[in-house]
Formats: structure tokens, sequence, C-alpha cells
């Protein structure tokens, strides 16, 4: 268990040698980036430090032995002077005497980093390494673990880490989510979790959702859930989203109509979802079956078997990583810009899950 991560108000660090990374990323990216903490840390033979923003983010990285102080930025983008955590954020880098890894492109993290006076002999900037798109999150993580700031001594030591994100769960996840399924009647039941919606679902209005890249609509996915109870009679279908996508999510429980007798539908998104509690059912549970979003890669860090929809950005670069392996993507593998989940249909989806089905059954 790692020490707490650090108060927000409290300017000082406990060690100032530590790699920084900073880092503002989306759930995904926060699953995909343990990969570089956990190299890091490993090479340094020190947690590392991160500067990042999110809710999500101390939730996910909160008990990883990897991070041991997380600072939050509530907003990059908004002036300086309007933006506490900004004041506190600066005033903690300045302490540090250990390399910084700047891991966005944009000019918010250079502006935060500018301000703070990182000298450039400590900087390492992730982005003047950017190999292409023919390389995954996770390769590419563990190459700029191994880039050197110019000031940085000696030769980079190989650390050994496995080049798929890992997620540490504590033993409360796990009995939290053994009550709510007890709670809910599904304890016993086999589990197939289905994530429909990502972060742009109803942001911008349900005409905007529906000419997104991702969008499928609540009538394939209902087709592919009773396709799932078929296999599975008896299983409980738990359709995902946050709150925001409670109702999408009833949406396709009521295209579904799956009697009783059958199968359970049950829309979650609309009980009190939690991250903690996703992870904690993805661990348990038969499979995924997901568009590409973050949900798909807390499942992938559980080793939960998957199968993941992708549009316009293709999964080369994006593909969940397991300890299994237990993985099918949909879609194309580069970025395609006229490409769209609506191009795949229910029985492509279907055979996809039979397939990383049997795959389960042969590690068994």
């Amino acid at each position: 268990m790692p020490e707490p991560l650090a108060d927000l108000h409290d300017p000082q660090t406990r060690d100032p040698d530590a790699p920084v990374v900073v880092r503002f990323a989306a759930v995904g990216d926060v699953v995909l980036l343990t990969v570089l903490l956990n190299a890091l840390a490993a090479r340094y033979g020190r947690p590392v430090h991160l500067l990042s923003s999110g809710e999500w983010t101390p939730v996910l990285l909160g008990h990883d032995p990897a991070v041991s102080e997380l600072r939050l930025v509530a907003s990059r983008r908004s002036p300086h002077w309007l933006t506490p955590s900004r004041w506190s954020a600066l005033r903690w880098l300045r302490a540090h005497r250990g390399p910084v890894y700047l891991c966005d492109p944009d000019i918010y993290g250079e502006r935060i980093l500018a301000r703070a006076g990182i000298p450039e002999g400590r900087l390492v900037r992730a982005w003047q390494y950017w190999p292409g798109d023919g390389i995954h999150w996770a390769d590419w993580w563990l190459q700029i673990a191994q880039r050197d700031a110019p000031a940085v001594p000696g030769p980079a030591r190989e650390a050994g880490v496995p080049a798929r994100p890992r997620l540490v769960v504590p033993a409360s996840w796990h009995e939290d989510a053994a009550r709510w399924l007890n709670a809910q009647g599904l304890d016993g039941r086999p589990l197939v979790l289905v994530q429909p919606g990502h972060k742009k679902t109803h942001k911008r209005g349900r005409l905007g959702t529906e000419a997104h890249d991702k969008h499928w609509p609540a009538e394939r996915w209902a087709a592919v859930i009773r396709g799932v109870l078929d296999e599975l009679p008896g299983a409980a279908v738990l359709v995902c989203g946050s709150a925001r996508e409670a109702g999408l999510a009833q949406e396709i429980v009521d295209a579904a109509a799956v009697p009783a007798s059958h199968g359970l539908v049950v829309n979650i998104a609309a009980r009190q979802p939690t991250l903690q509690r996703l992870a904690a059912l993805a661990a348990r549970a038969d499979g995924m079956i997901s568009v590409d979003t973050g949900p798909a890669h807390v499942a992938g860090a559980m080793d939960c078997p998957l199968v993941v929809l992708y549009g316009q950005a293709g999964w080369g670069r994006w593909k969940p990583r397991s300890a299994s392996g237990r993985v099918i993507t949909l879609g194309p593998r580069e970025p395609t810009p006229a490409a769209k989940v609506m191009d795949l249909s229910p029985a492509q989806v279907l055979a996809a899950w039979r397939r990383v089905r049997r795959a389960e059954e042969a590690t068994a």
C-alpha cells in the first residue's frame, strides 16, 4: 500500500529528487499511463510524482505503489491568476530537483513548467520523440521511460516492466462490488458488461451524439445483448456508463426486452456508478463489450475478456491490453477519417464475443 497522495494544498514534497510526470489525462489515458509510471519507478528506484487533473485520476492511482505524490490542477486552460490549484502546483514543482517528463503535446503543460522555472537540463519532452501512429501507447511509454534529461547521469537502465497497463485495486473495492451485487439480487449470476457510451455521449445533445463516429444505436446493442444471453442463459448483462449516460443505457435495456426467465439486463448507469465498482465488477465478469472508451481500458487492466468497437481513431494505438491478452478489436487498425462504429453489424460483434469466450474457456 503506497503512502497517501499528497495534500493538494501542501506545497512541499517528501522526495524532491523523485521523477515528475506531467500528464493531463482522461480515464483511458490514465490507465495507459501506468506503464510509464511503473517503468520510471522501477528505473529510478523510487515512486513517481504526478501532476495531472480529473477526479478519476486519484481513484485509479490512489493505491498504486509506483505513485507517491499526486497534484491535481483544476483547470490548465483557465487564467493562472484564477486557478489556486495551479499556484500550489507551481510551488510544489519548484521544490523538486529530479527529472521532469512532460507527456502532453499542447501548450498548457509547457506554460506551467515555464512558470515553475524548470530548467531544460531536467526536462524530457515526450512528444519530441513521437514515432508516429504505428506504435501502441504502452510501447511508446516504455520508450519514454528510458529517455534521459541531459542532467540525469548514467545510462538508461532496463526496468523489465511489461508493456501493459495495470490497476492496483484494494480489497474494499471487491467487497463493495460483492455487497452491491447481493443488494441487486445478482449474486451468483454470470456477469457481462456492456459499455455503449463514451465521454462525448450526449455532451452536445442527442443529434451530436448520433453523428459521432463511436455511436451505435440502441437496437444494435439490444441485438447483441440477446445474442449474449443465448450463449449465457440466466446471466446478468450490466449496461454501464456514467450518470449522464443513464438515458442511453435505459434505451438499450428497453430495446432488448429480455424475458426474466432468459436473463437480466440491468441499467447500472442509473444505480450510483463508480469507477471503483466498475473495476471490481470487471475483475469478476465473464467479459465486456464496449466502444472505444476509458472503461474498456479499466476492464482490460483487470484482465476482463474484451470486445471493443472502433471508429475513425483505429485500434492500433489504443487497443486495451490485458495480462491474458483476451482482447478482440473490431474496426480499422489505422486512423481512418471515414470509419464509424455504425459500419459494424451485431453479427460481427457476436462472432467476436464467441471468439473471446472460446479463448477464455481455453485458458480456464
